[in-house]
């Protein structure tokens, strides 16, 4: 029998607010446990939430980028489960009114084409805090940290349209990618900032009544989303074709073995007793607020990449590369407002400024030692003939290294190309006078030989001879013209 899968994703991201969702600690990442927390987070008794406006602004941005409806009137809810770094017993949450709703994303479906991928709802919640388990031995206790305790969290509920590993994984990239071209969110999955729980099931291809299904929680990397629900659709397929059940629960991804492992039997929404929090009026959104943030939404990632085919002349796979990130898209575009030569520059950044970041362990490209503005000069520099494209090589390496312009680095290792023409006739000449043997067979017929000649040239010249010269010189002294 031939199967199907069908993935729902639930992502969450942390969205980049300097303080809280419902008070007025610090977000940020990487403190000491417990040292940003207040009696809101906390939890103490008689201590109210006050709703950050930041958090809401922030929602309406993903709204227009995602395609949502903006529900003008939305309420935050109780969801009440015990969780040992969870200090109210509830979560506050969205439920039957979230903010936005009925939006979509697109990828690349199987057969190649554009594919939409539905996006039920977005709702705003508080994160819950962490747990710290000691590498004592024999410890059998663990630490409560409340620091993540209340930190914003928008939670983004996909349609059950995802039919492959793949499509789930390159849904999840796009829809990071908005978010951090977006500034909401940081994107980083390995802190925590973006997790996401994926909702599994198959089904007899042809079918259209939806399997049981499994959730497995928390997978932070697109590699071992990938791994764990090609894995879950096999258990599922292997368990009904041998007459088994697959069973609803939450299951969790062992990423040493490569398989799912169940956790506990899944909740449905009535386990949790949603009910609308006494402590916070309902969201009500002004239109004129969401036009405002419409105005100032930056250009998104696939405008981006039309602009750069269309306005740039890139091919789709340079234009997709330059823009995964903004900050690499801004490196890009301010180096070809100085030269103008796009696919150069492309070429430059994809070969070589890539290249070194990812020796580096991949940090941001605005921490690159080659600016554009060195980028753009260097290859103004082999466009007026003063350096060749190998010389340009030497020159990027020694700009990487030591942050210095490119006129710097041609001055002081003195690397200006010899364009004249009087000099490397001479050493054209030199050359061939040396080689008379192989002078010999390249007018018998082996030109191949050729290249050797102009290599000796350009040796001889530590590869500052204009190689355009150099040829034209060879063939016009062996009598090939020129």
């Amino acid at each position: 029998m031939a199967w199907e899968m069908v993935v729902g994703l639930e992502v969450h991201a942390q969205l980049l607010t300097d303080t809280k969702i419902f008070c007025g600690c610090s977000a940020r990442f990487g403190a000491e446990p417990n040292s940003q927390v207040c009696p809101v987070c906390m939890g103490l008794p008689g201590a109210l939430p006050v709703l950050n406006r930041k958090v809401v602004e922030y929602t309406l941005k993903v709204a227009l980028a995602t395609h949502c409806r903006v529900a003008p009137f939305s309420r935050f809810a109780r969801k009440n489960y015990f969780y040992p770094d969870l200090p109210k017993g509830y979560q506050i949450s969205q439920y039957e009114l979230p903010i936005l709703e009925h939006g979509w994303l697109e990828v690349t479906g199987a057969d190649g084409g554009a594919k939409r991928i539905g996006i039920t709802r977005i709702h705003m919640e508080e994160d819950a805090g962490k747990l710290l388990h000691p590498e004592t031995p024999g410890a059998d206790y663990s630490l409560v940290d409340l620091n993540r305790a209340c930190v914003p969290l928008i939670e983004i509920v996909s349609e059950p349209d995802i039919r492959s590993p793949k499509e789930a994984a390159e849904y999840v990239r796009r829809l990071r990618e908005i978010l951090v071209y977006l500034g909401v969110c940081d994107g980083n999955m390995n802190e925590g900032s973006l997790r996401v729980d994926a909702n599994v099931s198959v089904r007899p291809k042809g079918e259209t009544r939806l399997g049981t299904r499994t959730e497995i929680k928390n997978l932070n990397s697109f590699k071992f989303l990938e791994q764990a629900l090609a894995y879950e659709a096999e258990r599922q397929i292997d368990l009904l074709e041998t007459g088994g059940e697959v069973v609803q629960e939450t299951r969790l991804f062992d990423t040493q073995k490569g398989i799912t492992l169940s956790m506990r039997s899944k909740e449905e929404a009535h386990d949790y007793r949603y009910f609308p929090d006494p402590d916070l009026p309902p969201v009500v959104i002004d239109p004129a607020w969401i036009e405002r943030v419409q105005a100032d939404l930056p250009e998104l990632p696939d405008d981006k990449r039309r602009r750069f085919q269309d306005e740039h002349g890139l091919p789709a796979q340079d234009a997709d590369l330059l823009c995964q990130s903004r900050d690499l898209a801004d490196y890009f575009e301010a180096a070809v407002r100085l030269h103008h030569n796009p696919k150069a520059v492309a070429n430059w950044i994809m070969g070589y400024v890539l290249r070194e970041l990812n020796k580096e362990g991949a940090p941001p490209i605005t921490e690159a030692p080659v600016t554009p503005e060195h980028l753009a000069g260097m290859l103004d520099l082999v466009r007026k003939g003063e350096i060749s494209t190998n010389i340009a090589k030497t020159v990027f390496d020694e700009m990487w290294a030591t942050g210095k312009p490119p006129e710097v680095v041609v001055e002081e290792k003195g690397l200006r190309q010899i364009t004249d023409t009087s000099a490397i006739e001479a050493l054209v000449d030199e050359v061939l006078a040396r080689n008379p043997k192989e002078v010999e067979a390249y007018r018998a017929g082996k030109t191949k030989l050729l290249g050797f000649f102009v290599g000796q040239v350009m040796r001889a010249t530590k590869g500052k001879a204009d190689p355009q010269a150099v040829n034209r010189l060879v063939r016009e002294k062996l009598g090939a013209g020129p």
